[in-house]
């Protein structure tokens, strides 16, 4: 990186938070502070829509249509099979690895770069960032929010909640929670706390 923060002094923030707590809202309003953030689903979503298709469809037969995966019938067949998804990720980890520093390369000028990893504890990502901001909420407007998407029923919701680190223990490994229960202004005055804090801690990536 040749920008005048570069690598070497770029603090990297990784961003996450359970569903429904607001993370998506809130990786908002850092780019609107001016911080590049780098959306590991939509990301995925990329590669699935053409890059890694090809090979995907090679180790799953079937499931691609037109070039895209169809992530219905690809999550059918690997869900259950723990030798199935380490296949799969096999496939999309390095891809993901070259978006991501390519992501790098085109920030190099920014002090604070976030990314926004919904399952950062759960696959251990936090040990390749500086500092980790989660987001919370109560549970019940938890509940309320993602109900209101009209997209899922209480007993998927649970199964999700189920699977993900509870939100008490990642609230206890952040450096900074941020609490979306009281709307945009107090998240705002929250983000630009964390702007001004992380750039006087150390780095600690791996």
């Amino acid at each position: 990186m040749n920008g005048r923060y570069g690598w070497a002094l770029m603090r990297i923030l990784g961003l996450t938070g359970s569903i429904g707590m607001g993370k998506s809202t809130t990786a908002k309003l850092f780019e609107e502070a001016g911080v590049p953030v780098y959306d590991a689903d939509a990301a995925v979503h990329q590669l699935y829509e053409g890059e890694a298709a090809p090979a995907i469809e090679a180790a799953f037969p079937g499931t691609t249509a037109n070039g895209k995966v169809d992530r219905p019938k690809l999550s059918a067949r690997v869900v259950h099979d723990p030798a199935a998804i380490k296949q799969l990720e096999k496939i999309v980890h390095p891809m993901l690895g070259a978006s991501r520093n390519k992501f790098f390369a085109d920030a190099a000028d920014a002090p604070v770069v976030v990314l926004d990893i919904p399952l950062l504890f759960e696959t251990g990502g936090e040990t390749r960032v500086d500092a980790v901001v989660v987001v919370t909420t109560s549970p019940e407007l938890q509940r309320e929010r993602v109900l209101a998407r009209g997209t899922m029923d209480e007993a998927k919701l649970d199964a999700i909640i189920a699977k993900q680190t509870p939100d008490a223990e990642k609230r206890k490994r952040a450096d900074f929670v941020v609490d979306t229960s009281h709307g945009l202004e107090p998240v705002r005055a929250q983000i630009a706390h964390i702007l001004a804090e992380v750039v006087k801690m150390p780095q600690r990536r791996a």
